[in-house]
């Protein structure tokens, strides 16, 4: 029977989870106890697939472009999910995007004016 891949998320509540038993193909050991996965593991199966591809082209944003077939901004977006997904978005980035995320939402419900979104987004730097 093939393996299957890892489930690293709950699929009730999104959280990590722990791997508790390891067991050898070949002579069938096992050990019991809690394990943690890696950090690559939390990534989704389309955010690893991803970063196989961007390693491939050697970080080359234009190659992972013209091999994915998106646009330069849609390969920078998954870029930044897969870095946020590792942690590694640096703190006022991530304020800067909650900021830009809270103003939008404002303006989807009506109760920001253009404007005033506009003025916000361009001071915060968002």
């Amino acid at each position: 029977m093939k393996p299957k891949n890892l489930v690293s998320r709950c699929p009730v509540c999104g959280e990590a989870m722990d791997v508790t038993r390891l067991e050898c193909r070949a002579c069938s050991a096992a050990l019991e106890g809690r394990f943690t996965t890696c950090e690559f593991c939390q990534l989704s199966p389309e955010q690893a697939q991803f970063v196989r591809i961007f390693l491939r082209c050697r970080g080359n944003i234009r190659e992972v472009e013209k091999e994915l077939e998106i646009s330069y901004p849609t390969v920078r977006n998954r870029l930044d999910a897969v870095l946020q997904a590792l942690g590694c978005v640096p703190e006022d980035r991530k304020e800067r995007q909650r900021l830009r995320a809270d103003v939008l939402s404002q303006l989807e419900r009506g109760e920001l004016p253009v404007d005033q979104a506009i003025k916000i987004l361009k001071d915060d730097g968002v």
